[in-house]
């Protein structure tokens, strides 16, 4: 098992992840219920996760994966942006990030779900 490191949950950022856990879009909910109480082949994920000062949709501190959904707040050069610093960030870490554009899980879970189990297969094979 994954050791907690000193910048996972810094306490600080509690009542954001506590609020962003409350207001999940109906995508964050869709894909929690095929993830959540390890669903997904006995994978352990983590809503609202944070790592330095970023919050993450999903993570799976196993394996350091996490998965984002994206919508229209996405969009736009200044979000791009500060999406790929944060990717940069979180390689640095030893995390991978995967994204999915919200209407994917609603229109093709699977596809969701096979991508994720890919790279849980491809970490796992790095550990």
């Amino acid at each position: 098992m994954a050791r907690k490191r000193f910048y996972d949950n810094l306490k600080r950022l509690k009542p954001v992840r506590r609020t962003l856990r409350r207001r999940a879009t109906p995508a964050e909910r869709a894909l929690w219920q095929m993830l959540r109480r390890g669903q997904l082949d006995g994978v352990r994920f983590r809503r609202q996760h944070s790592i330095g000062h970023f919050v993450l949709d999903f993570y799976c501190a196993e394996f350091g994966l996490a998965v984002e959904l994206d919508g229209a707040s996405h969009e736009g050069p200044a979000r791009r942006e500060y999406d790929a610093e944060r990717e940069a960030f979180l390689r640095t870490r030893g995390v991978r990030v995967l994204r999915f554009e919200n209407r994917l899980v609603f229109e093709q879970p699977e596809t969701v779900i096979d991508a994720i189990r890919f790279v849980l297969e491809e970490r796992r094979g790095e550990h």
